[in-house]
């Protein structure tokens, strides 16, 4: 586990900070599969969109992926280099501001790519399939390859849109089938890409194999990951592009809170409750949605909040109306009051850029540690609150 090396005491909570030491070794070994493969890398800025260190990672990255409107416009303004995006569905309206910004399109169909392909003069446009093989278990609101997906096409699908549309004008395929995966997945995966989709990959110059990839994880296998690019590269002469976004900041950040109560549940037989000034609904909605729990700093998970590793056992949760606002159990060797700081670990990923401000909650403020000093990057306000309402 990555530790701060800022003061946690210092800082104003809650407060997420992003750790440039460890965004640079994540840096540094995604440019060294770069280096290995000649694949080109960029940044998912669903999972990362912190662009305060964009200036860093420009170093590393070939330039950043949207999924969105402004995303888009944020890759192109703060990133640079290639800027890719992809939509399940576009609409014309979007589609002419996002000229401005993009320069790779990916398209859900080859039919949507049809509707649009005579606005698009100078782009790289592909197109997302689906194996419909799934390597994941129990996130199924995370695998694009679950039972009635939406996202990509399927062979069926694309083959009967090839004999209508034809295939004019589209240079790459993308798939995106992964999450928090190793390269074992990935390895599956592409079999089955390449079984289903290979013979059209000669007559294209690029293929994305979308994100979900954890390269940055201890224990990656990083050789297999290799071996499926250079295939892919060899085989087809293909530029293999990778989109990762948690690899990108993954453990680099931390979101650091303050005990606002302790709550005593023996009278009712039940554990004792610490609530913290920060919210899982709020300021990591993951943990909901996963859900998972995250690690904490100098403590232990606690299956039941009842016990633990240690001799104290709470179950956290957060200061919203939402009875699920609810943490998780964890143990400590020293009893909680209120006023002790506790650090939430690999924050960087999907929380500052899914947060939101249910309650009226405010949102934590930004902050950039370099030589073991946070900066302050952005504070927010109630009239950030007000303006999106």
């Amino acid at each position: 586990m990555r530790t701060p090396t800022f003061d946690i005491n210092i800082v104003d909570t809650p407060c997420y900070v992003t750790e440039e030491k460890y965004l640079r070794q994540n840096a540094e070994i995604l440019r060294a599969v770069k280096e290995r493969t000649g694949c080109k890398i960029l940044l998912a800025q669903k999972a990362f969109s912190m662009y305060s260190t964009y200036p860093l990672l420009r170093e590393y990255l070939d330039g950043s992926t949207a999924s969105g409107l402004y995303e888009a416009r944020l890759g192109r303004e703060f990133f640079g280099g290639e800027a890719h995006v992809y939509s399940p569905a576009y609409d014309m309206r979007q589609l002419k501001e996002l000229i401005n910004y993009a320069d790779h399109f990916v398209f859900n169909s080859v039919r949507q790519y049809d509707m649009f392909r005579s606005f698009l003069s100078g782009k790289e446009c592909g197109v997302r399939v689906n194996p419909r093989f799934s390597t994941q278990e129990g996130h199924e609101i995370y695998d694009p390859c679950a039972k009635n997906s939406r996202l990509g096409q399927t062979i069926a699908s694309f083959e009967n849109d090839v004999s209508k549309y034809g295939l004019d004008g589209i240079t790459g395929l993308h798939f995106h089938t992964l999450c928090e995966q190793d390269s074992d997945a990935l390895k599956a995966t592409a079999e089955k890409v390449e079984r289903q989709f290979g013979k059209y990959l000669g007559g294209m110059s690029w293929i994305n194999f979308g994100g979900g990839h954890h390269i940055t994880r201890d224990g990656y296998d990083i050789d297999t990951l290799c071996e499926v690019i250079e295939h892919f590269r060899d085989k087809y002469s293909l530029t293999v592009y990778l989109e990762p976004g948690e690899a990108v900041a993954l453990n680099a950040g931390f979101l650091v809170s303050t005990v606002l109560d302790v709550i005593d549940g023996a009278a009712d037989n039940e554990p004792d409750k610490a609530i913290l000034d920060v919210s899982a609904a709020c300021h990591m909605p993951d943990v909901l949605e996963m859900p998972y729990r995250p690690m904490l700093l100098d403590s232990e998970l606690s299956p039941s909040g009842n016990v633990g590793e240690k001799k104290y056992s709470y179950i956290l949760g957060g200061p919203t109306c939402l009875a699920g606002d609810v943490i998780g159990g964890y143990s400590f060797s020293h009893p909680l009051k209120a006023g002790d700081r506790l650090v939430f670990c690999d924050m960087a990923i999907y929380s500052m850029c899914k947060n939101n401000t249910f309650n009226g909650m405010p949102l934590p403020a930004i902050y950039y540690a370099k030589n073991g000093k946070a900066e302050e990057i952005k504070r927010f306000s109630y009239e950030d609150f007000i303006r999106r309402i």
